[in-house]
């Protein structure tokens, strides 16, 4: 059976605008496109045009989206959430240029250095945790770093990358996707809130949601400097995170494998493992699989 769009209604540019482009706030336009192939990749493009920071770019169909090793994220039309958001966390200026406000530089905190950057993509799950207890009312978790798990199944993906000065983060989300939609996967298996039985699957209040949460994370860690403990976001993560406390496989770039016991996040937003010889290290970059 098809969906038409009374079953999974279009994201309206015009009502995100009114509901989240505020004077001060952090988000300044919203691109809403049918269809595209990355909207990572239009974000990047924006970035390398000179695009302000806050600018929201969603697809209501994306053809090329990615994730962590070129990994394919793929969706029926309309049935997630696939949005990516450009920050410009080294500058320490913002200026309003949203129709009608142009004028002098907001403030905006200290520029963040880049060796926080990888911060970016855990505030992202942060508030990706907070948009679905909140709207969805459905509980969920954070594997280390970057996917939302209900039930142990796969929910949602975030990807963040480095484009120029800026970062681009990327989420994809499974909102309305059907049991017989999802995709075949050959790791965690796939969901979403609909199967997982939330409580709201209207696309609209959840992406509101997700950016307001992540504009108040985003606003606390840029005026600490991107001290993740002091604005309490590293405490938020770890009490998000069911990496934590789990026996892991941790698939390092370039092949090598380790295995452990997830102990914590560190301040550096690093998977911190222990193995069985009581050894501990740090993973900053990786693919971690949980162990049954």
């Amino acid at each position: 059976m098809g969906y038409t769009e009374l079953d999974r209604p279009p994201l309206s540019a015009r009502a995100l605008t009114r509901a989240l482009v505020v004077p001060g706030g952090l988000w300044s336009k919203f691109d809403v496109r049918d269809e595209t192939g990355s909207t990572n990749a239009d974000a990047a493009a924006a970035a390398a045009a000179g695009a302000p920071e806050g600018l929201v770019v969603v697809a209501e169909s994306q053809l090329a989206g990615r994730g962590r090793r070129d990994r394919q994220w793929t969706s029926p039309p309309r049935a997630g959430l696939t949005v990516s958001v450009l920050l410009r966390p080294g500058s320490t200026g913002r200026t309003e240029r949203s129709e009608g406000r142009e004028g002098m530089p907001e403030p905006h905190g200290p520029g963040v250095p880049p060796s926080a950057y990888g911060w970016l993509p855990l505030l992202a799950g942060v508030a990706l945790v907070e948009a679905v207890a909140r709207i969805g009312e459905v509980e969920s978790a954070l594997k280390w770093p970057n996917d939302l798990l209900i039930d142990e199944r796969k929910c949602a993906g975030i990807l963040a990358e480095v484009a120029g000065d800026a970062v681009v983060i990327g989420i994809g989300v499974n909102v309305s996707t059907r049991a017989d939609e999802l995709p075949e996967t050959t790791g965690v298996p796939a969901t979403s809130l609909l199967v997982a039985g939330a409580a709201s699957t209207d696309r609209s209040p959840l992406l509101r949601a997700l950016l307001r949460s992540m504009a108040r994370w985003y606003e606390g860690w840029r005026e600490a400097g991107g001290d993740a403990e002091m604005c309490g976001l590293l405490a938020a993560y770890q009490r998000h995170c069911a990496t934590i406390g789990r026996r892991v496989r941790v698939l390092l770039p370039g092949g090598a494998e380790r295995t452990g016991e997830a102990v914590t996040v560190d301040s550096d937003g690093q998977l911190v493992i222990r193995t069985e010889e009581g050894v501990e290290f740090r993973v900053s970059a990786g693919d971690v699989l949980h162990v049954r």
